[in-house]
This record gives structure tokens, sequence and C-alpha cells, in this order.
């Protein structure tokens, strides 16, 4: 199994432990990632506020690259995967016309889009074509008694409208996960709701009340920890939680885990590997749980 690598911005600045997690479980599960390191920032929906063809540009070049790999464009990051699988979906099947006009731009760095591979999300890599019986084979160390709440966080689920891997509205690929893992899924009506980040620098009062609430909501029915795909979700609910108690007047002090951090506990990886010890809400919770 070899992909071409998108790893995205935060995870390669403000959450380098999910960098560091995604590589140490592909290393364990013996996936192959080549990362793209000529790749730009998706944009995160910002560009297309200015232009439609920018955002579509610069998404059919980071495309362009993996397909002049022949590989398939995998990211951890679900911000990423719904914007540039949403380009990818429109230059392929909604507005094939613009593919030409995209082209016209690429072909003054000799690269073409040409609509031959997919875009993935590390969680639909795992299920679709890692397989969840091969994954359970690799759990070394069951993480029994701990329960997960998931927030999907909005762009996995709702931002591409033709390639879609999950219901929008009742998902259950990150439960599939947490029982692979031995954990024990944990629901709540946020799960799937926005976590309040694109609102945080205009709104932020607004912003850290729906992350508390999602929060409280997760604690009200015995989560021990939230797992999220999404490191911009990741922001919100673990480095800005201290902020966010303060807004809702009470404490929380609820673990936010990265995916593969959770993946990798039950590989058996070591925590600092999956750089644990770097989350503004502690985590020590969460192994001593394990434990």
């Amino acid at each position: 199994m070899k992909y071409a690598y998108y790893p995205g911005c935060v995870a390669k600045g403000a959450c380098q432990e999910l960098h560091a997690s995604t590589v140490a479980i592909a290393q364990a599960l013996g996936i192959e990632l080549v990362e793209l390191t000529a790749a730009s920032c998706c944009g995160s929906g910002t560009f297309k506020e200015t232009s439609d063809l920018l955002e579509d540009t610069v998404n059919a070049r980071n495309i362009a690259l993996a397909e002049a790999l022949n590989l398939p464009l995998m990211t951890q990051c679900s911000t990423c995967q719904g914007v540039i699988g949403r380009v990818n979906d429109k230059l392929k099947v909604t507005q094939p016309e613009q593919k030409a006009v995209v082209n016209e731009y690429l072909s003054s760095q000799g690269l073409t889009f040409q609509g031959t591979t997919e875009v993935l999300h590390l969680l639909w890599v795992l299920i679709r074509d890692y397989g969840m019986e091969r994954l359970q084979e690799r759990v070394v160390r069951p993480l029994k008694g701990l329960h997960c709440a998931a927030f999907y966080g909005c762009y996995l689920l709702r931002a591409q409208s033709v390639t879609r891997f999950d219901d929008p509205y009742a998902p259950e690929s990150l439960e599939r996960v947490f029982r692979v893992l031995g954990a024990t899924p944990v629901y709540y009506q946020g799960r799937i709701q926005c976590c309040g980040w694109p609102l945080s620098s205009y709104a932020t009062k607004a912003a850290f009340t729906m992350a508390g609430t999602h929060l409280t909501e997760a604690i009200a029915a015995g989560a021990d920890c939230v797992v999220t795909p999404c490191p911009l979700c990741h922001l919100n609910l673990d480095s800005r939680q201290p902020e966010v108690s303060q807004v809702i007047g009470r404490p929380l002090k609820l673990p936010i885990l990265h995916l593969p951090q959770l993946i990798g506990l039950a590989l058996g990886i070591e925590p600092r590997v999956l750089g644990l010890h770097r989350h503004i809400v502690s985590t020590l919770p969460v192994l001593q749980k394990l434990v």
C-alpha cells in the first residue's frame, strides 16, 4: 500500500504530533507514504471566498503532484480532505469544463490535472484499503475500558457532494475503528456538528460556546476522551479548551486525541512518539485508564 502523503499545514505547524503519529502508525502497519513536499496549502476553504478559480487551481496542482507519482493522495486532515476532494470531484464530475482553464495555469509548472486519482482521508484508507480485520490483527494493546467520543468535523462529512465515504448525518466510520481497537464508542449530539473554529477569529464567544456545548455533552455521555480526524477541530477543542472553560463557566479537562494517536496506542507505540505530551489538555488520564 502506497500513497502520496499530503500532511497539510497544521500537521506541520501547530499540531506536529498529528504528522508524527501518522508517520508512526503508517510504519507500524506497513503503509508507504511518499510526502508531497512541493504541495501548497489547500486554503482551508478561504481561497473560495476570493476566487473559485484560485481554489481550483491551487488544489488541482496538489492533486497533479500525486497523479505524477501515479498514486492516490492521502491526507489526515478532514479540512484538507473536504477542500481538495471537492476540487477533484468538481473537475472530474460536476464542472469538467473547468479543467481546461485550470490546466492553462498549471502548464507553466509542467503539471497537468488529469482526473486519474483519488483523494482519501486516512480514516477512509484504513477502513476501505487496509481493512478492519487486518487492523484488528495488529492491535497489541486493546483499548478496553476507554470510552471514546468521535468528533468528525464538517469537511469530512459534508464538503463533498459526489465522493462520500460515510452518511453525513449518521456516520459510523470512526466508531467502527474504536470498536476494532477495543474501545467503547460514546454517542452525543455534537459529534457531527461544527466545532466553532471558522467563527473563532471574529465571533470568539460564539465559537467557544459551541465548542463548550459539544465537550459538555461528551462528558455527560461518559467520554474519557474525544477523538477527531481534523486538526482544526483539535485546535479549537484542545488548545483553546482553557478559554472555552472560562466562557461557559465550568471546568472541562477532557483530553482531545488525533485519530492516529488513538490507533498508535492500540498498536503499542510509545505515547511520546505519538506526541501525546504536546497537548494543552493533559492526555495522562487516558494513559492511566489504559494501565
